[in-house]
């Protein structure tokens, strides 16, 4: 009955202003007819952890296995304890609040079956559907979120019940149990969620749609075992025709989304469209950013004049970001980011910290050696709940600069207010694109065949996910490395009057090296000659006096000469 007049509630306030979605030919719209381009965010790790998430994905990749290490230390009772307090903090309201002032309009919400319902082979009775409450709730409280925020919220089955691929991470997959593919009870249990949660949201305004399966991948006939050769896909057509024919017994109003095989993205053998408010999804990594890797997603529009949805990209740098949101908007193409929290995360709006205790626990799990005690493990693991809470974890303003402000602008803005005299730190360079706040040889991660296009950007994985390389000294201050020549940063800096200032650097180079101080259109201020340290490690200052700046605002340019500098910082006297 609670529940009945909360939904109640939630639906006669929005009355009158309800802006559900449905598709429009190419588009989706709102029940005014406006374009509406999802700009999401995936709340992957939430319900469903992968190992590489928590750091596990060496030794424990499915989220299984991650329970089974974890009581392996705690205990079962130990084990869900810390389950219960990590989905308690992975996404809260404030999570919520948070996205909408950034600027996303949706989420995309990752589910894990397992959370709504049993697993067919602990049903009480064969081919029954015990519901679950806890998944249940915890949709209804991030609906009510979502609905405070006037932002839609799409729901993605991520694990199916059996897994619905070999690629078990993503799915949560034991294959020594029968798959969603092979099992006939597992896909009536997975038709059966579906129109439990269509029947439970039939109604909601603010739910964005239904994506009934994501990344299928698996071979039914072919010699890939992800799917990307299969020609027909039948198995994978039949089953999401049934959960949207059962879908529609109760909800005719809600955009269902559709994916193809192999991470989503082989629609070979498609039978006639089924429905007439589907969208495509499909999904987007490593590859380059033009025309071309969008085609066969256009094409499938064009044919079947319906939308397609970008359900889930990121893993990248800013640079990949904002040329792919600019190649979105082009062609008005909506989009869900992956994902919003992981442990470590330069490449999301969100970093949640790692502690010395969690990493022992780590070292432990893929070296062996001393068995770290209970009590130990058991602090280790719920501080890591605490750190995934909103209030805890570290906001990645550079990701959210290169996904807003940086796919409209041109222009750079500093990164930190910097009034000298004073310490500016080489980390703090200005936010914007490169070209305009700074300049790196390595800075997109692209997963094609010529091997020297791959790089991992941020070499160091620090801090910022430009392309310049940061590092964590010995003494724990952030540093630019592994430096070339031709790269540069900018820095904002803010004088209280006309003066000449020295500059000193703190730096490292194993050789001697040169740079050169620059403003932003271009003219030398000086050059600065660097003797070698002799280590990365060995910091070494260096002074550079003379150095004329006006009262106001001054963009400053470090240029590298030669390749190796390590750049920790320069005060400015």
């Amino acid at each position: 009955m609670k529940r009945a007049i909360l939904l109640s509630t939630l639906l006669l306030s929005q009355f009158g202003t309800s802006q559900l979605l449905k598709t429009e030919g190419k588009k989706i719209v709102n029940e005014k007819g406006e374009n509406i381009q999802l700009r999401g965010m995936g709340l992957g790790g939430w319900m469903l952890q992968e190992g590489y998430m928590l750091k596990t994905a060496d030794f424990a990749g499915p989220q299984y296995k991650i329970k089974e290490k974890i009581a392996e230390l705690i205990g079962v009772d130990g084990m869900n304890q810390f389950y219960k307090a990590y989905l308690k903090n992975g996404i809260t309201k404030q999570d919520i609040d948070f996205l909408a002032r950034s600027g996303f309009n949706s989420v995309r919400l990752p589910m894990h079956y397992n959370l709504y319902t049993l697993p067919i082979e602990k049903e009480p009775k064969k081919g029954q559907n015990t519901w679950l409450e806890e998944g249940f709730k915890m949709t209804d409280e991030l609906l009510k979120w979502c609905t405070d925020n006037k932002i839609y919220l799409i729901l993605d089955l991520h694990a199916a019940p059996g897994g619905q691929g070999n690629d078990v991470n993503i799915s949560d997959n034991d294959k020594s149990k029968p798959s969603l593919w092979v099992s006939e009870e597992n896909q009536k249990k997975t038709i059966a969620l579906w129109k439990k949660l269509a029947e439970r949201y039939k109604d909601s305004p603010w739910i964005g749609g239904y994506d009934l399966i994501n990344e299928p991948n698996i071979n039914f006939t072919g010699k890939n075992p992800n799917g990307t050769d299969e020609a027909s896909n039948a198995p994978l057509w039949k089953l999401q025709k049934e959960i949207t024919e059962a879908i529609r017994t109760v909800d005719k109003k809600h955009i269902i989304f559709i994916e193809g095989n192999a991470w989503g993205n082989n629609y070979n053998g498609l039978i006639p469209i089924w429905d007439n408010n589907l969208a495509f999804s499909f999904h987007k990594y490593w590859n380059y950013n033009n025309d071309e890797t969008l085609k066969f997603a256009l094409d499938l529009r064009d044919k079947h004049n319906m939308p397609i949805w970008l359900g889930e990209t990121g893993e990248n740098s800013n640079v990949w970001f904002t040329e792919l949101i600019q190649l979105l908007d082009k062609h008005n193409i909506g989009y869900a980011f992956w994902p919003m929290k992981k442990i470590d995360n330069i490449a999301g709006i969100t970093n949640v910290k790692i502690t010395p205790e969690y990493q022992k626990l780590l070292d432990y799990w893929k070296n062996g050696g001393e068995k770290p005690s209970k009590e130990f493990a058991r602090k280790a693991l719920m501080q890591i709940t605490e750190n995934y809470k909103f209030s805890n974890v570290e906001i990645k303003h550079d990701v959210i600069d290169a996904m807003f402000r940086q796919t409209k602008e041109n222009t750079s803005k500093p990164f930190k207010n910097h009034q000298i005299p004073g310490k500016i730190f080489a980390t703090e360079y200005d936010l914007g694109k490169m070209g305009i706040a700074y300049e790196d040889k390595d800075f997109i991660n692209l997963w094609v065949s010529d091997s020297s296009k791959r790089s991992e950007w941020n070499s160091g994985n620090q801090m910022r996910n430009d392309g310049v390389d940061i590092y964590k000294s010995e003494d724990n201050e952030y540093y630019v490395g592994k430096t070339e020549t031709g790269e540069w940063l900018q820095y904002t800096i803010n004088s209280k009057s006309d003066k000449a200032y020295t500059f000193d650097i703190k730096y490292s180079s194993e050789n001697d090296a040169k740079i050169r101080v620059e403003d932003a259109l271009g003219k030398q201020i000086t050059t600065v000659a660097m003797k070698s340290t002799g280590g990365n490690e060995n910091w070494q200052t260096v002074f550079a006096k003379g150095i004329n700046l006006r009262k106001g605002e001054n963009k400053v340019r470090i240029y590298f000469e030669n390749n190796g500098v390590n750049l920790k910082y320069f005060e400015v006297k």
